[in-house]
């Protein structure tokens, strides 16, 4: 997140008015939203996590249409005039292009063999915790 910052403020800073909404979407899109899924493959997404994605992807684009929070524009019409994809769905089709390579593999590589594996014993008392393999079933 400290990195998706660092490019947002770097874009700002350096193509201030002199350049198009176009080119700086297309840099955001490049740069910053890389940096923001760096590694999204293998993330288990709680609900919290989602906002937060969100939210610092919406804050971006309000700022290159000169929309503030005050003019209570819906995402979906930022993103629509913008013409951006939701990045948690960017996310997901990340998880499940993953998934698709994995299952692909040889059954002696470490990923298959992660994915596949089923402990032994019982789990802890309470509420299961989110798995990755359950988050990929469950929102489906």
């Amino acid at each position: 997140m400290q990195s998706y910052k660092k490019i947002n403020r770097t874009i700002r800073r350096h193509f201030g008015k002199q350049t198009n909404k176009e080119t700086k979407l297309r840099i955001h899109n490049i740069k910053a939203k890389e940096a923001l899924k760096f590694g999204s493959e293998a993330w288990v997404l709680k609900k919290r996590e989602k906002q937060r994605l969100e939210a610092a992807e919406l804050k971006f684009l309000r700022h290159l249409l000169g929309i503030t929070k005050l003019d209570k524009e819906k995402n979906q019409c930022i993103r629509g005039k913008m013409g951006a994809q939701n990045i948690v769905k960017e996310i997901k089709q990340c998880q499940e292009k993953w998934l698709q390579h994995v299952q692909r593999m040889d059954t002696n590589r470490i990923p298959k063999q992660a994915l596949q594996y089923q402990p032994k014993g019982r789990r802890n008392r309470g509420r299961p915790r989110k798995r990755w393999w359950d988050q990929l079933h469950l929102e489906d």
